[in-house]
């Protein structure tokens, strides 16, 4: 080999060197950089639902919920707290306030086992009425318990678990106090927290496989009917996923809604578990409607005359609650048939005419069974 070649044979060696010492140190740095990362995370230390220092100050500034209070000193002239029922209230982010001190947060341990308490012993409990206040302090404490999530950036099944207990909660409580005063219930502040959790939730999936992920990723589908990028998200799913029962049947909804196929939409609706339906209940109401204009049009004659059961049948309704809706957009019901008219039929619903007043009408008893089924997944 002359000179010329081996000079060159040694440049391109020393390159290649080189560029490999480069990418070395490029990878050294980044797993510096990550370990860093990880070790400016902050690990919770407190072990009860509630911070002892938070604990120490509602108390003596008489800011503790009655759900919280030691049992016969809610009267007193201040209220001791029952550390075994105290729960870490929600608290803006505000300038100069540390919220990352490992002492006021909690690990994901105790935000699961805090969850649960709030399921288990407010929420679904008969004792404490009335739901809404029940709704008001458990979506406060849910709240508190994500943003100690975020801080800690907690990942795995305790944030599955916790997430999958937040999204039912908001569901069933989407349908329980669907039409009450926004004094006590505001549906859009709701949806938006349900909204969040849903998407946090459908992405901690990706990092494996979980018990329940079926399930919500039907859930997610049918609150978002007509939205084109849950069913996107869906269609992207493994086959194992999309072909389970549950998201099939959310698939079958979801394409009768594309399709303005209102029949077809409330006669899957009836093959809905309770869950689902509180998912997808604030998309019945205006299907109903195209249903009964849909009628209007195709059945108009004066002398036709439709069932009135088995037109409850097709809305999904009790009898009385089908002639109820009827009268409402203006098709005249005369005991137990029904004589629909293009020209009386009226979009412009009444303005107390609610969602919920189409709800299934339950007891406190029932309610409260069925939110320990709903909430823990058994419904």
């Amino acid at each position: 080999m002359n000179k010329t070649a081996m000079s060159s044979a040694w440049h391109h060696s020393r390159r290649g060197r080189g560029h490999r010492h480069k990418e070395q140190g490029r990878v050294t740095r980044d797993r510096v950089e990550e370990q860093k990362a990880e070790d400016s995370v902050p690990h919770g230390t407190c072990m009860t639902m509630c911070p002892a220092y938070e604990l120490r100050q509602r108390e003596a500034q008489n800011r503790l919920h009655r759900f919280e209070m030691v049992a016969d000193t809610e009267r007193d002239h201040l209220p001791r707290a029952d550390v075994s029922r105290a729960v870490k209230e929600y608290s803006r982010p505000a300038a100069g306030k540390d919220s990352t001190r490992a002492s006021n947060l909690r690990p994901p341990s105790v935000l699961l086992k805090t969850v649960c308490h709030l399921v288990d012993d407010i929420a679904t409990s008969s004792t404490f009425q009335p739901w809404a206040e029940v709704y008001s302090f458990v979506f406060d404490r849910l709240r508190s318990v994500r943003q100690d999530m975020i801080i800690q950036r907690v990942s795995g099944t305790d944030c599955v678990a916790v997430l999958e207990k937040s999204v039912r909660f908001l569901l069933y409580a989407s349908y329980r106090l669907c039409g009450q005063h926004l004094q006590y219930f505001d549906p859009r502040i709701n949806d938006t927290h349900l909204q969040e959790c849903l998407s946090w939730l459908l992405e901690s999936y990706r990092d494996g496989k979980h018990q329940h992920q079926e399930e919500f990723q039907a859930l997610s589908l049918l609150y978002n009917l007509g939205s084109t990028e849950a069913i996107q998200h869906v269609l992207e799913l493994p086959e194992r996923i999309r072909s389970s029962p549950a998201v099939r049947l959310a698939l079958a909804v979801s394409r009768a809604h594309m399709e303005r196929n209102p029949v077809r939409l409330l006669h899957l609706a009836q093959r809905l578990d309770f869950i689902q339906v509180c998912a997808v209940h604030r998309h019945l109401l205006p299907c109903r409607t195209d249903l009964l204009l849909l009628y209007s049009h195709g059945h108009s004659s004066r002398n036709c005359r439709y069932p009135l059961q088995r037109l409850a049948r097709l809305l999904f309704l009790k009898d009385t609650l089908a002639a109820e809706l009827c009268q409402v957009y203006g098709v005249n019901v005369t005991g137990e048939w029904v004589n629909f008219s293009k020209s009386s039929f009226t979009d412009a619903a009444s303005g107390d005419l609610q969602c919920r007043r189409m709800h299934e009408p339950l007891d406190d008893e029932q309610w409260n069974c069925s939110a320990s089924s709903v909430i823990h997944g058994c419904a």
